[in-house]
């Protein structure tokens, strides 16, 4: 359409949004973003918003949110805990998305549609019917009641919540803190973010009461959103977990081509630790330091396996230092 090609990719997508705003000045355009980009999960943030009267604070956006995806069967949105309880960070990057395309607005108090338009026809007559007794039950909470009953029926979410001690009873707080991991020993982890969400892959950090996320990419940026170094650094920030980026032990991109079998990863790997890894010592020593330091310390790339990982081979070089006493956990 209008001579230009169009990739799913939402970061692209908003660049190509830009450019025609700018120099081809087509307002048609606009709506056309909003159709290619318009998923079925914000078409049930859209409807959220409608069935409450066009406009939700966004505490209890989010509260609303969980409490709807629990009666899926298969839920859209996963959730992490976070300053007021349970928080969907790719909820927040659709409902920056919806803004940018025009549908919805931040009033400052919290998100409004710019037009009362019906997006609950559009969800399956399954989800229609679990919205309208969303509506029939909460319409009347208030927001520290939503967190209240977010927190008393998933109190994992609630655990780094600043109003959960005001909010719950004493008994009901215990509980909360009953579900916040605390781990006493060292160790030092390893994950991968292939195949999973942002929340996914931070909960299995969180439960592992993790410190510190170690980026060992050599070039930390990813298609997928939420995993370039920026926003990765943003979330750690806003989850209570360190992140430090060492580009000194990441693999030129130019060497992970072709890689099929798991033979061609084991070359690769071989070349790495007999040409390369063996001169990074002073990287493989901060990160003992860290595990010593901070007791908890991941190290991150991009594939799910560990096997076709460089990190794993990070990992084993930190445990053969002279005094390392620790556990090494494939996360």
């Amino acid at each position: 359409m209008y001579g230009i090609s169009v990739t799913y990719s939402p970061i692209l997508s908003l660049i190509y949004l830009s450019y025609c705003r700018k120099i081809i000045g087509i307002e048609r355009i606009n709506l056309y973003f909003c159709i290619i980009m318009m998923y079925y999960r914000r078409k049930i943030l859209l409807s959220i918003l409608e069935v409450f009267g066009g406009q939700l604070n966004k505490i209890n956006l989010q509260k609303l949110l969980l409490l709807f995806s629990k009666y899926q069967d298969k839920p859209y949105f996963e959730f992490v805990p976070h300053r007021y309880g349970c928080f969907s960070f790719q909820s927040n990057w659709d409902i920056q998305a919806l803004k940018t395309y025009g549908k919805i607005k931040d009033t400052g108090k919290g998100w409004e549609l710019e037009k009362m338009t019906s997006f609950r026809n559009e969800l399956t007559a399954d989800d229609r019917n679990k919205l309208s007794h969303l509506h029939r039950v909460y319409k009347s909470f208030s927001t520290d009641e939503l967190m209240r009953e977010t927190y008393i029926k998933y109190p994992y979410y609630a655990i780094r919540s600043e109003k959960a001690e005001e909010l719950l009873t004493e008994v009901e707080f215990i509980r909360v803190m009953k579900q916040k991991p605390e781990k006493k020993h060292s160790a030092l982890y390893t994950i991968g973010y292939e195949g999973i969400t942002i929340e996914k892959y931070f909960n299995k950090l969180l439960l592992n009461d993790v410190k510190i996320l170690c980026d060992v990419r050599r070039n930390p940026l990813s298609q997928k959103v939420g995993f370039s170094k920026k926003q990765l650094k943003s979330v750690c920030d806003a989850l209570g977990i360190t992140y430090i980026h060492l580009p000194q032990l990441g693999i030129p991109s130019e060497k992970r081509q072709n890689l099929v079998t798991q033979k061609d990863y084991d070359v690769l790997f071989e070349d790495y630790e007999t040409n390369y890894l063996i001169n990074q010592g002073e990287y493989i020593k901060i990160i003992f330091d860290l595990v010593e330091k901070n007791q908890r310390i991941a190290l991150t790339c991009f594939e799910a396996s560990f096997c076709q990982c460089h990190r794993s081979k990070v990992a084993k070089a930190v445990t053969e230092l002279e005094y390392w006493n620790y556990e090494l956990i494939h996360l």
